[in-house]
């Protein structure tokens, strides 16, 4: 019984630590590529130094997610009413085709790279993509300020965007 209840122990602060709020990236998140639209492939530490001295938020989405679709319109309203922070689209589409078309469909303005391996790859692993959409904000100095946010969170993700003003 004694060990029953330590494993127990063992496996809840596993899983309270597994969904910790991480304030960087990892080493292996930062030296995946992503393709971009031109059709280069760019480290995701590259990506990043674009934004730097900005608040970015990150969506990681894919043109078949009906959840994502559904939340364009609460994400366009968040760029309307933050237009000083930057936008960084991350599709785990699994072709370049769907990816561009569901860029153009739904008019997302922002920087645009897709992971090269989608849902089960080593970028998604590396970033923790369990849903999407999921959003990530950045702030000005490069720390994670919101790790895990999904479209349920627009409330939280609109706070912590004013909070960073």
């Amino acid at each position: 019984m004694k060990k029953i209840f330590a494993l127990l122990i063992a496996f809840a602060t596993f899983s309270c630590t597994s969904n910790a709020q991480k304030t960087k990236f990892s080493k292996e998140a930062l030296s995946e590529t992503l393709l971009a639209t031109d059709g280069s492939q760019v480290a995701f530490k590259d990506i990043l130094k674009q934004y730097k001295g900005k608040t970015l938020v990150i969506e990681v989405w894919a043109s078949w997610c009906g959840d994502c679709v559904k939340a364009m319109p609460k994400l366009k309203e968040l760029q309307a009413n933050h237009p000083d922070v930057a936008y960084l689209f991350i599709s785990m589409d699994k072709t370049a085709d769907k990816w561009k078309a569901g860029i153009e469909k739904h008019q997302l303005n922002g920087g645009h790279f897709m992971a090269n391996d989608q849902m089960k790859g080593v970028f998604a692993k590396a970033v923790d993509v369990d849903w999407i959409p999921r959003y990530i904000i950045v702030d000005k100095t490069g720390k994670i300020v919101l790790y895990r946010a999904i479209e349920t969170d627009f409330e939280k993700i609109n706070e912590t965007l004013l909070s960073l003003r």
